[in-house]
């Protein structure tokens, strides 16, 4: 399989303008990332719409791609890249991994457990999930939680605890003993489902729990998950970069 991992990075954000160029001890948080997703992957690319992010990349002898700035998801943006840089490169890829700009530690093995689920060849869509283990976690809206079937393909993600505790209480105990899972934004697509699931448009679900993977269940596509071990540490405002920044921090 020709893999190609594609990292988008928006400068604009609402709660941190310019993430991908906040230093992380010293170093901008997108060549972390782009470091430890090319100790996974031989064809590495960022895809930005910000000259800024794109020269920084390139300065620092990384591939980088200009993208436009009406795209509403991180998926759209990998899909244009795809295209800009299979022309640019003349290689033909068989999937893309999408990997996430604001998680400056992402483990390489986490990325090779994505690219394992298509070693079953009928995998068209895969991504990523980690056990739960306390009662914040489950109830925090901002980190989506998944249900499997028996053959490790999505049944539905939300940002509600799924699936719902009918009886008893819901205790940390009760949580470890469950098989609650916490979605990890990594996705890896067949090119050919990529260009599909593109030319989609949004869905009731999307639209109502905020999260592009539900258009791709609702229109009858399997996503195929693999579970991790390893823990990941997301950006998402000034004070995680801050955090990280600090003396008590070791990377």
């Amino acid at each position: 399989m020709n893999i190609l991992a594609i990292i988008p990075a928006r400068y604009a954000s609402t709660r941190f303008p310019g993430k991908p160029l906040a230093l992380i001890q010293g170093k901008p948080m997108i060549l972390r990332v782009y470091e430890q997703t090319a100790k996974a992957f031989q064809n590495v690319c960022v895809a930005t719409d910000d000259i800024r992010i794109l020269e920084t990349v390139e300065k620092a002898g990384g591939r980088a791609v200009m993208t436009s700035s009406l795209h509403n998801s991180g998926t759209d943006r990998c899909h244009e890249a795809w295209e800009l840089y299979s022309r640019q490169s003349g290689k033909v890829f068989d999937i893309v991994i999408n990997v996430q700009g604001d998680e400056p530690f992402i483990h390489p093995e986490q990325l090779r457990e994505v690219e394992g689920c298509f070693d079953d060849p009928s995998v068209e869509l895969a991504t990523l999930v980690k056990r739960i283990g306390t009662k914040e976690e489950l109830l925090n809206p901002n980190s989506p939680k998944v249900i499997v079937d028996q053959n490790w393909n999505a049944l539905y993600f939300s940002r509600a605890p799924i699936p719902y505790l009918r009886e008893g209480d819901l205790t940390d105990t009760i949580i470890k003993e469950m098989k609650y899972y916490r979605h990890i934004g990594l996705y890896g697509y067949k090119t050919g489902t990529l260009k599909k699931i593109c030319g989609m448009p949004q869905s009731f679900l999307e639209k109502t729990e905020k999260l592009e993977q539900l258009r791709w269940l609702e229109n009858g596509l399997k996503i195929r998950v693999a579970e991790t071990e390893f823990e990941t540490i997301a950006v998402d405002t000034p004070q995680d970069m801050e955090r990280l920044n600090s003396k008590t921090f070791s990377i």
